[in-house]
């Protein structure tokens, strides 16, 4: 396939993020797991990612601004262009050892996903789309699955934990959607799910609470692969209400209805 030279920007950034954490994934696995040790290190490979991919874009790039999860958000003095950055999506997943995480570049363009990046350094996986140029897996073309009815349907989700999210919202949420589908799957890094469904590995997804940084490079994959993202109420508010559905052009209809249904009555 061919890439712009802002694709190979955002990929070169990603492979030297990804061997940094690989190093460090490496070594977290032989650490005791405890809050103060495991916690600490992993705080700082995500630092030193996110360092790696920020130097990377703004030497290439140093008009543009960013939006990254360890820092505070840069205004670009071009206006137009923001990178939208996740040094390890799956931070949880990282520290305890499992090959699940990634890092997420993304690229907006007044407001508008145009470039995408996401690595998973484990499992030597690279996600890439361009806006109106389709998205690839290694090279390879990828398009969402083909599946129309939730019944014979794989779909994952973000689940809330400890501290976070509405525990209760999402409870019933996954009660009416466990009567519908095949299966649910919970993979503990959001951007990875998204790649995962434009890969038609998973058929569908959703979310609450998620960040912009979660979620930008997976929606231009997942439309690039001919999908269909938004939030809950079916709209383009992603970002901002933090909720996200995706699938194809029936699968995410179908399940923006079941997640909206109401309490079932006792």
């Amino acid at each position: 396939m061919a890439r712009s030279a802002l694709l190979n920007v955002m990929v070169q950034a990603a492979l030297k993020a990804g061997k940094s954490l690989a190093r460090d994934f490496g070594e977290v696995q032989n650490l005791q797991v405890s809050v103060k040790g495991p916690g600490d290190f992993v705080s700082q490979a995500d630092l030193r990612a996110e360092r790696i991919v920020k130097e990377e874009l703004m030497k290439a790039r140093p008009t543009y601004g960013m939006l990254a999860e360890e820092s505070d958000e840069t205004e670009g003095t071009d206006g137009a262009h923001r990178w939208i950055v996740d040094p390890l999506d799956g931070t949880t997943n990282f520290l305890h050892g499992i090959p699940q995480f990634a890092i997420s570049i993304g690229l907006e363009r007044n407001g508008e996903m145009v470039a995408a990046v996401i690595f998973n350094p484990a499992t030597d996986e690279l996600y890439t789309a361009e806006r109106g140029g389709g998205a690839f897996l290694n090279d390879r073309r990828i398009r969402v699955g083909a599946r129309k009815v939730l019944s014979d349907c794989v779909v994952s989700c973000g689940m809330p934990h400890l501290g976070r999210g509405q525990h209760g919202k999402f409870l019933v949420e996954l009660r009416h959607v466990m009567n519908e589908v095949a299966g649910v799957r919970r993979m503990g890094a959001a951007a990875l799910d998204l790649a995962y469904v434009a890969a038609g590995r998973f058929d569908g997804f959703w979310e609450d609470s998620l960040m912009p940084w979660d979620m930008a490079a997976g929606i231009l994959l997942i439309r690039e692969a001919g999908g269909f993202v938004g939030d809950m109420k079916g709209g383009n508010d992603m970002f901002n209400s933090g909720a996200l559905v995706a699938g194809n052009e029936y699968i995410q209809k179908a399940l923006i209805e079941v997640v909206n249904r109401p309490v079932p009555k006792a």
